[in-house]
C-alpha cells in the first residue's frame, strides 16, 4: 500500500508539471490539475508545493523567466514581444520581474550574452534554482523531476476522532486577517459560557489563495462545544465528521504554518501509505501570541484520512 500511494501522488504531481510544461502559453489550469488527481485543489496545492517546491504557478513563472531569458539570448524579438510572450502585460512589469530573477534588465541581459557558447546545447546559464529539477528546454526535452522527500519522517500521529460540534465565526477575505473573526468568536463565547479549559480553538479554511481571490478567500473561526450548548446569535455550527486524522504539531509563528503544510503533505504524506479522504482539513491552536512569544506558538495540523 506504501508504494502504491507514493507512486499514486508523485504521478498526479509529475502529469501535472508535464501539463504545465506542455502549455506554457497558456494560463495554469489548477482546477483541471486538481481534478486529474482526484484531490481538492487545495489539498492538491499543498501536496503539490511539497513536492516540488513551488507552488504550480510559481513553477509555471519561472520557466516562463528562463524561456525568455534563453529568447533574449538567442533570438531577436524585441523585449516588448517576449514580455508578452512571458505573460506579463507590461515591458515594466516584465524589467522588474526579470531584474529580480537574473540579476540584470533584459536588455543588459541580452547584451551580455553575445558569447556563442551561451547558445550552445547543453548551456544551463539561462536556468534558475530551482529544488525539483524541473526547467525550460529549448529543445523540448522531457522535465527531470526530482521529488523532495526530506520530510517524509515527520513526528505525526494517525488518531480517530469522533464527530466535533463547533461554534464558529465565518471569515471572507485575507487568511492573515482571521484574527479579527477569532476576537469576535472570544467576545460573544465568553459571555455564552462556551469558553472552557477543554476548549480547543480551531481554523478551518476552505480556499486556496493562489487560486482565488483574496476578498473571495472563506474561512471559520470556530471552537469546540458540546451537544447540549446553546449558541448566541450569530454564532454558526458545524459539526467535524469523526474520522482517522494524520496530527502533526507546528511550532513557530503563524506566517510559517504555510510551509508546515506543504511538507506535511508534500513529504509525509506521500510517503506513509495514507490517501486524503475528501473532508476538511483544520488547525488546532494550543496557545496564543497574548501567551507565549511567536517562537513558541504551537499549532496542531490535521488532515483527513480514508
Amino acid at each position: 500500500m506504501k508504494g502504491t500511494t507514493r507512486s499514486y501522488y508523485l504521478e498526479a504531481v509529475r502529469a501535472a508539471i508535464q501539463r504545465i510544461v506542455a502549455r506554457l502559453d497558456a494560463p495554469v489550469e489548477f482546477r483541471a490539475l486538481a481534478r486529474e488527481a482526484a484531490t481538492s485543489p487545495f489539498h492538491f496545492h499543498r501536496i503539490f508545493r511539497g513536492l516540488v517546491g513551488e507552488t504550480p504557478l510559481e513553477l509555471h513563472r519561472r520557466l516562463r523567466l528562463e524561456r525568455a531569458a534563453w529568447q533574449l539570448a538567442t533570438g531577436s524579438d524585441t523585449v516588448a514581444t517576449i514580455a508578452l510572450r512571458a505573460g506579463f502585460e507590461t515591458h515594466a512589469a516584465f524589467s522588474r520581474a526579470f531584474l529580480q530573477a537574473f540579476g540584470a534588465s533584459p536588455s543588459a541581459y541580452r547584451r551580455g550574452a553575445q558569447d556563442p557558447s551561451r547558445c550552445a546545447p547543453g548551456d544551463t546559464r539561462y536556468l534558475l534554482t530551482s529544488r525539483s529539477g524541473v526547467h525550460y528546454s529549448p529543445q523540448g526535452v522531457p522535465p527531470v523531476f526530482h521529488p523532495n522527500d526530506e520530510d517524509d519522517t515527520m513526528d505525526v500521529a494517525i488518531i480517530t476522532l469522533p464527530d466535533q460540534r463547533v461554534a464558529f465565526i465565518a471569515h471572507q477575505g485575507s487568511y492573515h486577517r482571521i484574527g479579527e473573526a477569532f476576537g469576535r468568536l472570544h467576545a460573544m463565547a465568553g459571555p455564552a459560557g462556551l469558553l472552557r479549559s477543554d476548549s480547543r480553538m480551531i481554523g478551518i479554511y476552505h480556499d486556496d489563495p493562489e487560486t482565488t481571490p483574496e476578498a473571495e478567500l472563506r474561512s471559520e473561526a470556530a471552537v469546540s462545544v458540546g451537544l447540549d450548548d446553546t449558541l448566541p446569535e450569530p454564532l454558526q455550527e458545524r459539526t467535524i465528521a469523526g474520522r482517522r486524522f494524520a496530527r502533526t504539531v507546528h511550532v513557530g509563528p503563524y506566517r510559517t504554518i504555510g510551509d508546515a503544510w506543504a511538507r506535511f503533505m508534500g513529504g509525509w504524506l506521500q510517503s506513509s501509505g495514507e490517501r486524503l479522504a475528501d473532508d476538511v482539513s483544520f488547525e488546532v491552536y494550543l496557545n496564543g501570541p497574548a501567551e507565549v512569544d511567536e517562537s513558541e506558538l504551537r499549532t496542531e495540523l490535521y488532515i483527513p484520512l480514508e
